[in-house]
């Protein structure tokens, strides 16, 4: 099978984390960088400003609690992925997110205030709570939907690069009378192969090809050849596609195809490891290790 994958992309798979964190550090710093410097040239335009450290703990306090509060915000848009069939949905649920983003900001930015005041031996006062989160949420819930469109954006990015699967071979829709005599429903008619677009081209991968599946929020991840392709599905309806006597569920959000496992590596808490012959590795809880069993595949 052909990867019609650019060399620059594979080699940002193996980077993907580190530059998604830079990312972040890089972005939010310089925002708080430009935002203190504001800060100071406003207080000594207008004649307050005394002493430079207090708006520099302020701004300092409030990006950094913005940076640590990112991979909650990023688990949060992974669990309600905003895109069109999904907008109603879970556009409530980013509504309250952006609530719980301003409080977690908020207590443990004047938190952070309060710690830093006081090892210069003076005391913050915040002022009114209600009135002050109120205002501050007006500004958390800014940071949040820009946060949240620019998760949504790079998914959508990365969907394009990696590609995106959709099954090849439907199976054929049952007929609407069976007769009343009619014979036992034949076996479901599984998918041999998924077609992938990726960067404007189309290639075929077979489904006897995939080594795992992984569950990720409204699709799945298809683990081919090294690379990972999505698939809009679930865990449960894409492993109804699957034969099950190749492909078992050993965890809640891994399928893993029999075949592909090179070796079984038991855990002290009596889940276990596999370790596949790509080279990578996936998670086995106790309660799917009889999966693994010749005689208890696909069952818990």
């Amino acid at each position: 099978m052909a990867d019609p994958t650019a060399p620059w992309i594979a080699r940002y798979r193996t980077l993907r984390r580190p530059l998604e964190v830079g990312f972040w550090v890089v972005v939010i710093g310089l925002q708080g960088v430009l935002n203190t410097a504001v800060t100071l040239f406003d207080l000594r335009e207008a004649g307050l400003l005394t002493r430079w450290w207090p708006p520099v703990l302020w701004e300092l306090s409030s990006h950094l609690v913005v940076l640590a509060l990112i991979p909650a915000l990023v688990a949060w848009e992974r669990r309600f992925p905003l895109h069109w069939d999904t907008l109603r949905r879970h556009l409530p649920w980013h509504l309250l997110g952006s609530v719980l983003f301003s409080l977690a900001h908020v207590a443990s930015m004047v938190a952070l205030r309060h710690a830093g005041h006081a090892l210069m031996g003076e005391r913050y006062d915040f002022g009114p709570w209600l009135e002050q989160w109120l205002y501050e949420y007006l500004k958390d819930v800014r940071a949040y939907a820009l946060i949240v469109g620019a998760l949504a954006g790079y998914r959508f990015l990365l969907l394009r690069l990696q590609g995106e699967a959709r099954v090849l071979d439907e199976a054929d829709p049952p007929p609407a009378t069976p007769a009343p005599a009619a014979p036992p429903a034949p076996p479901p008619v599984r998918p041999e192969r998924f077609l992938v677009r990726q960067l404007r081209k189309e290639f075929l991968i077979a489904a006897t090809d995939i080594e795992w599946v992984q569950a990720q929020a409204n699709y799945v991840g298809l683990r081919v050849g090294g690379h990972d392709y999505l698939l809009r599905s679930t865990l449960a309806e894409f492993a109804r596609q699957l034969d099950p006597g190749r492909f078992v569920q050993v965890h809640r959000s891994y399928l893993v195809n029999l075949d592909r496992i090179a070796e079984i590596e038991p855990l002290d808490s009596g889940d276990a490891r596999l370790k596949m012959r790509d080279g990578s590795t996936v998670p086995c809880s106790r309660r799917y290790r009889g999966a693994l069993d010749p005689g208890g595949a696909g069952k818990p």
